[in-house]
């Protein structure tokens, strides 16, 4: 690259300095950039630029263009030394691995300068001149376990010296879990990523030493390097949170300072709080450390809210509260309509695994609380399975209030049946399978386990249903023949024509095609099993409970097993939280009351009316709007956007076909809608707003004949029986063959004789 080509982007880098919250580059510190290939070097920094925002430090925009440009340009030393222009002003150490292996430190650019009770995340670039590909390791004898709460709450400490207590005022290690390797890659260049935990505030020095293993520390102490620290103090701000109703509540809190960079920090976050959300929970009367500085808060009780963003300015004059108000756009409680997510775990995923094995009671019900669901069902399942049933009751947790219910039940997963679709087993009495003391007791396929659990009295259906059911095809429903090798609703297809065996199919935490088309190819043919909103909670996604709810209809208030029944009979919808389809009815006929049932004598035009209300901001969002289906979130208003209008449509379904469409203002207003349709055979109605909300359908009965809507549904399903049998049959254990194959045997029987008895295609 040609001098004065270095010399800009160094002046470039220096202007932006601040900007990014890192101290200047003296020219004493300029970093080696030695030249190294360009494509593995830009994807190994965009591994890191998505490390750093995930842990809530990302890089400035301008760095991040920097990294853009680099793969753009022709000369691939030059691009490869604006990567490292982009990265290098992060960096607190270098560290240097010389052809024999031996490691020598030197200080970085990066400025010394830590929080109080805080993390901060720098890089250390390492010039790896041996190719080494072993773990990077630091040390330091002044890193210690001294972490505390983001509550302001010390952590229990070891029983240490007061000497040992002084030297000990930090926590220094490097962050080498995914997507960062734990091993160098060998390239000439690379960057780790080093947390720094400040106990104290004020100047503090720490050694800190790097090696790639026993014996490779350079001679004369050179693999160390003394860093004096500047910890700026924090100040604890009081917390005021109320709801729409004045009452003190909870709130999630995302906080961001002028630099982009989150608090309090994600990576060494502890419970309640978790590290793989931007957001906080915190309750009124709670508090919120911070140093001095100005931050944004953004603020919100869930999808049914508006999220409210503050500027706040912290130092030693204030602030002697943060105060918010919640503000409610829709309000489904209040008419009857109860939020639940069946689908939320305590452990596994994205969860803590040690010491206590997932999380506390205490912990999921500060979620629940957080995003305003009435109902929050966690489900004990494989990991940390022999912990968690220890919560299992029966009953609501203690920790429930009258609007928010705590439930702990069974997801099947991680057992194994697992491999024919994962379970949700809610409202059991009992959470053992009989003559099992251990999950690999349980049986291999999974209909004897739907059985056991409705002969007590659960509801009971598929998780994540969308897995092993994924087409090219976007149509819905989709006649392609999935694979069914996941472990969504697969043996679903078999179990549904088993009578009162499965209830219902759970949505929004799968692509909706492939969640979708097998549930309208069994309602087409009859079946009249319900759907079902979930998160599973963190494992699809992990940035909050209620992602994908049911809103059940309860008279008389909320209880837990008044919402089960509304999911069980389809007095439901299920939607993101954005959109809403209330009091759908078909004529006289509401859906979940009297079976969902209309009957009429002969062919006629029927209306169809609901309620339906959307919120959207004026502004689309392209980072949701324009990604593919495939992709997360799956479910999301914003995906329903017609355009670039503030418009969602209401489409009316009959057996799968949208007859009818209404545009609506999602301006988070409730309308009326209705519509007129000509019903000439016996068939299912539904209402949606795709893919955001779906209710559950109401059935028409045209001279008492049976709904038998698609003849090339019931094929599908026919050939998806086959096609379930070939992936699922090699797993069933031997024992239980005979009866897995006379269950399928069954299905097959029945999908032949609904053939015959459906006429249209």
């Amino acid at each position: 690259m040609a001098l004065s080509k270095c010399a800009a982007i160094w002046a470039g880098a220096l202007v932006v300095l601040q900007s990014t919250g890192f101290g200047a580059v003296q020219p004493s510190q300029r970093v080696p950039q030695p030249p190294v290939s360009l494509q593995p070097l830009a994807q190994h920094a965009r591994r890191v630029e998505t490390t750093l925002g995930y842990l809530g430090q990302p890089l400035a925009p301008v760095d991040h263009k920097l990294i853009d440009d680099a793969m753009a340009v022709s000369d691939e030393e030059e691009g490869g030394r604006q990567i490292q222009t982009a990265l290098d002003k992060y960096a607190l150490a270098i560290v240097r691995i010389n052809p024999e292996s031996r490691v020598s430190v030197d200080p970085g650019p990066a400025a010394p300068e830590l929080v109080e009770g805080g993390t901060r995340v720098f890089l250390v670039k390492v010039l790896n001149e041996a190719g080494v590909t072993a773990p990077l390791r630091v040390e330091s004898p002044n890193s210690g376990d001294v972490f505390i709460k983001s509550n302001g709450l010390p952590a229990p400490a070891h029983t240490l010296t007061t000497r040992e207590i002084r030297e000990r005022w930090a926590s220094i290690s490097l962050y080498n879990r995914p997507p960062m390797p734990r091993r160098l890659s060998g390239l000439a260049v690379e960057y780790v990523i080093l947390e720094i935990f400040s106990r104290d505030s004020g100047q503090r020095s720490a050694q800190i030493a790097f090696d790639v293993g026993q014996g490779t520390q350079d001679v004369g102490y050179r693999n160390d390097v003394s860093i004096l620290f500047t910890a700026v103090p924090a100040r604890l701000v009081p917390l005021r949170v109320r709801d729409e109703r004045g009452n003190p509540a909870v709130a999630s809190f995302l906080i961001r300072d002028r630099f982009g960079r989150i608090y309090p920090n994600q990576s060494k976050r502890l419970a309640p709080d978790f590290p793989f959300q931007p957001q906080v929970y915190r309750s009124d009367g709670e508090v919120i450390r911070l140093p001095d500085g100005t931050y944004t808060v953004t603020t919100s009780g869930g999808p049914e809210y508006v999220a409210q963003t503050t500027e706040l300015r912290v130092d030693a004059t204030g602030p002697r509260e943060l105060a918010i108000g919640l503000e409610r756009w829709i309000d489904p409680p209040r008419l009857g309509w109860y939020s639940g997510d069946h689908h939320i775990h305590a452990a596994g995923c994205s969860h803590y695994q040690n010491p206590t094995e997932g999380v506390l009671p205490e912990d999921m019900m500060r979620q629940i609380l957080g995003e305003s669901l009435n109902i929050g069902s966690v489900l004990t399942w494989g990991p940390c399975y022999y912990y968690q049933k220890q919560f299992f009751s029966g009953q609501d947790n203690p920790l429930s209030k009258p609007e928010r219910r705590m439930h702990y039940d069974l997801e099947v997963s991680g057992f194994p049946s697992s491999h024919t679709g994962h379970l949700v087993l809610l409202g059991l009495k009992d959470q053992d399978y009989p003559k099992t003391h251990r999950i690999q007791d349980w049986p291999s396929w999974d209909l004897p386990i739907l059985r056991w659990a409705r002969s007590q009295g659960a509801v009971v259906g598929f998780a994540h249903s969308g897995w092993g059911l994924q087409v090219q095809d976007q149509q819905i429903p989709s006649f392609e023949m999935p694979a069914f090798d996941g472990i969504g609703a697969n043996e679903y297809i078999v179990d549904v024509t088993h009578p009162n065996t499965v209830d219902f199919i759970s949505t929004v935490d799968t692509p909706t095609v492939a969640e979708l088309s097998i549930w309208y190819h069994t309602l087409n043919v009859g079946f009249r099993t319900r759907i079902s909103g979930e998160t599973d909670f963190p494992c699809i996604y992990d940035g909050r409970v209620g992602i994908g709810r049911t809103y059940a209809q309860i008279d008389g208030g909320l209880t837990f097993a008044g919402w089960l029944n509304g999911l069980r009979s389809g007095r439901s919808y299920v939607s993101d939280g954005k959109s809403h389809l209330l009091d759908l009815r078909v004529d006289d006929a509401q859906v979940g009351r009297g079976n969902s049932e209309l009957r009429i004598s002969a062919p006629r035009t029927v209306k169809a009316q609901l309620r339906a209300a959307a919120y959207l901001d004026p502004l689309p969002n392209e980072g949701i709007r324009s990604r593919p289906p495939d992709q997360q979130p799956y479910w999301d208003v914003e995906r329903a956007r017609i355009g670039t209008t503030r418009e969602v449509a209401v489409e009316l379904v009959v057996n799968g076909n949208v007859v009818a469409t209404r545009r609506v203002p999602a301006d988070g207003q409730l309308r009326d809608i209705a519509f007129d349709v000509s019903i000439d055979k016996s068939s299912w109605i539904a209402a949606r707003i795709l893919p955001s909300s779906h209710t559950n359908p109401v059935f028409v009965l045209v001279g008492e004949n049976p709904i038998r809507a698609s003849r090339r549904s019931a094929e599908w399903c026919l050939t998806a029986v086959n096609q379930c049998w070939t992936q699922k049959a090699p797993a069933i254990r031997t024992s239980e063959q005979a009866e897995a194959r006379a269950a399928y045997d069954h299905a097959r029987e029945v999908y032949k004789r609904l053939i015959a008895e459906s006429s249209d295609r």
